[in-house]
């Protein structure tokens, strides 16, 4: 996409896949991105303004013929209406168990169109994977402001990944939870967001910028954007599916669950523990403000989770959620160091970082 220099055209941007031994998941989009006139360079603040705009206002190829291809499994979909495919492959020949990410071929055929071949990875934990950790994106791992919607949109879309700030200690934290009590572990990390696919490239470099471990990134919903339908549309139950799909793929790993105070993630996921008895061991919630009747509220829901053997954690920043953690052995001493020196040199730095 940003090789094209603006002349505009088909597009493939498949997204990375995750799954099992059993069945593995890739979604992705064949779209037609507009091209760019002459007049507008390639670098400035007017092509950053117009990559923006593209993004937004992209219109998928419908009926778009996608094949995929794993080792010996292979697969052939259709692109909805808007151009997005979602492809469940089950796995009859079995993948190598020494390597966690997988490269599978991809193959795009649209009407009137020069067929496209590309490739995409795909996370399958190993066998001796311990434990899920399921993360929200939006103020839990970067500050994105949801509960302002008009400042959330400036900057889920114009901010530039190397703007965007990643909280405290998350990467750290992160990389501690994927390594697990023995530093050695190669855990699944998947993540969720209320945002909108159009914003994944972004998030793709935010993600290596800042050191996060990289997981499949999983957005919640297309948001429908157009000039007659300028607002996202609504889909609260989605992350609630997606957390089911992902416990059922992954059916023999207990989980943590990982959100923030400032949307119905507590409330979510203590439903989930309910549902899924015995599999969440822990739900980390960073508190992004100091209401005291959403704290009262987070306080009842870990009240009626007392009878089982999840505990609810509300925490101020990444050393409580790693403290807890480490307590649970869920990371290793080493990690719990890593993120309290990172929080304590994100604090230090702060006043003179201005990226932050």
């Amino acid at each position: 996409m940003k090789r094209n220099f603006g002349r505009g055209g088909m597009m493939v941007h498949p997204y990375r896949g995750y799954g099992s031994q059993r069945e593995v998941f890739v979604m992705g989009r064949v779209f037609r991105q507009l091209a760019l006139g002459r007049a507008i360079p390639r670098r400035g603040i007017f092509r950053d303004t117009a990559d923006v705009a593209r993004r937004i206002f992209r219109r998928g190829f419908a009926n778009a013929e996608v094949e995929l291809v794993l080792g010996g499994n292979q697969l052939c979909v259709t692109t909805d209406r808007d151009g997005y495919f979602d492809v469940h492959l089950p796995i009859s020949h079995a993948l190598p168990i020494d390597v966690s990410w997988h490269v599978a071929d991809i193959k795009v055929k649209a009407e009137g169109q020069r067929s496209v071949n590309t490739q995409v990875e795909i996370y399958v934990p190993p066998p001796e994977a311990d434990l899920l950790v399921i993360s929200d994106i939006d103020d839990t791992v970067m500050f994105t402001g949801v509960a302002e919607k008009l400042k959330m949109l400036y900057r889920l879309f114009v901010h530039k990944p190397h703007r965007r700030t990643a909280f405290p200690g998350v990467a750290s934290l992160y990389q501690a939870l994927h390594r697990g009590g023995s530093d050695k572990a190669e855990r699944p990390i998947l993540y969720v967001s209320r945002g909108p696919w159009a914003i994944y490239e972004m998030l793709e470099t935010f993600f290596q910028l800042n050191r996060i471990p990289v997981g499949p990134i999983l957005f919640l919903r297309e948001w429908g954007l157009s000039l007659r339908h300028p607002w996202p549309r609504r889909a609260e139950a989605h992350k609630r599916e997606l957390i089911d799909r992902m416990l059922t793929l992954f059916d023999d790993l207990p989980c943590i669950l990982i959100g923030d105070s400032g949307q119905h993630d507590p409330e979510v996921y203590s439903d989930v523990v309910r549902d899924y008895p015995g599999r969440i061991k822990a739900i980390y919630i960073r508190r992004i403000d100091r209401d005291p009747a959403r704290e009262q509220a987070i306080q009842n829901l870990r009240n009626q989770l007392a009878d089982t053997d999840c505990q609810l954690v509300l925490a101020a920043d990444s050393v409580l959620i790693a403290e807890h953690a480490h307590v649970e052995g869920y990371i290793s001493a080493r990690g719990l160091q890593a993120v309290k020196r990172d929080v304590k040199e994100s604090y230090q730095d702060a006043p003179t970082n201005k990226s932050r």
